[in-house]
């Protein structure tokens, strides 16, 4: 069938020109098949142009992300320094404290946490956008290390700080009232017989009525009169191993077990008990031994 042919004959105008040619079925058939591969191949082309573009247009939006990832971790490296640039701010602000108050000190071996080892090589392979997320999620993980550390250490101080206030605060640190020292602590002549003997507080001079206050924190323990000479007398238990002696008021402003704080008005100077005018004596006792109350005296009032 191949080898069969087909005619064409072309009438002009002219009646008397007839032109006839022949075309054979494989030249047709071959044409043919030329245009479908012409179509097929510019199918292909045309596909395989449109993915590129869109590859293209895809790898440079991806691109344009990774830069502006890479910025961003750029900046968060930065804000994470700056986190750990604090973090030694306060770390030396505890060590300050701990110098201050005489707190015991933490070693630099301690305070490493044990954080160390080889680093890793860097892979050409990896991108710095990945380089800069490890390098940012490694440091915060030891800065969260580091922040729990500090944490528990700055509790440790606030115990021990709130402790020393305790101390503070149960420790007479001010005058009791006002007044002239008419008498001092030690080996003093009694006014009565003329003769020395030990006096174990000062006496404060001053008109009856004079407010007398609390020179720390504690409880009361007594507060009446007493049969030892001091009149009415309020002696309070500051804890710590101290205690104080109020002694000659006029009238008791307190009652027993009551908790009193410095600066509360416990009594009023008076004459009361062994006296020769009215005043204060007031005692201060630590481990059960008198103490000259002067060393107790961080301001007046």
């Amino acid at each position: 069938m191949l080898k069969k042919k087909l005619s064409f004959m072309i009438i002009t105008g002219s009646r008397d020109k007839l032109r006839q040619f022949q075309i054979s079925y494989r030249l047709i058939l071959g044409c043919a098949l030329i245009v479908a591969f012409l179509f097929i191949a510019n199918v292909l082309l045309t596909t395989s142009f449109v993915k590129s573009q869109v590859s293209a247009i895809q790898i440079k939006k991806l691109r344009a992300e990774n830069e502006l990832l890479t910025k961003k971790f750029e900046q968060l490296h930065g804000q994470v320094s700056e986190i750990a640039s604090i973090y030694d701010g306060l770390v030396q602000k505890e060590i300050t404290i701990r110098n201050i108050f005489n707190l015991p000190e933490i070693s630099i071996d301690e305070r490493q946490l044990g954080i160390g080892g080889p680093e890793n090589q860097a892979n050409p392979t990896i991108s710095r956008a990945v380089r800069l997320v490890n390098n940012s999620e490694t440091q915060v993980e030891a800065l969260l290390r580091l922040a729990q550390f500090e944490k528990e250490k700055y509790e440790e101080v606030y115990g021990s700080l709130a402790e020393k206030k305790s101390l503070l605060d149960h420790t007479p640190s001010i005058m009791p009232t006002f007044g002239y020292q008419s008498r001092g602590f030690g080996i003093k002549y009694d006014p009565f017989t003329g003769n020395q003997r030990f006096h174990g507080g000062i006496d404060i001079a001053n008109r009856t009525g004079t407010p007398v206050y609390a020179t720390a924190d504690g409880i009361i323990t007594s507060a009446s009169y007493s049969n030892g000479g001091l009149g009415n007398m309020v002696t309070i238990d500051h804890g710590y191993g101290f205690e104080t002696i109020y002694g000659h008021l006029s009238k008791i402003k307190a009652m027993p077990r009551q908790n009193i704080k410095r600066g509360m008005l416990i009594g009023y100077i008076g004459s009361t008990g062994y006296s020769t005018g009215p005043h204060l004596h007031y005692e201060v006792v630590k481990n059960n031994r008198e103490v000259n109350p002067l060393q107790y005296v961080v301001s007046i009032r």
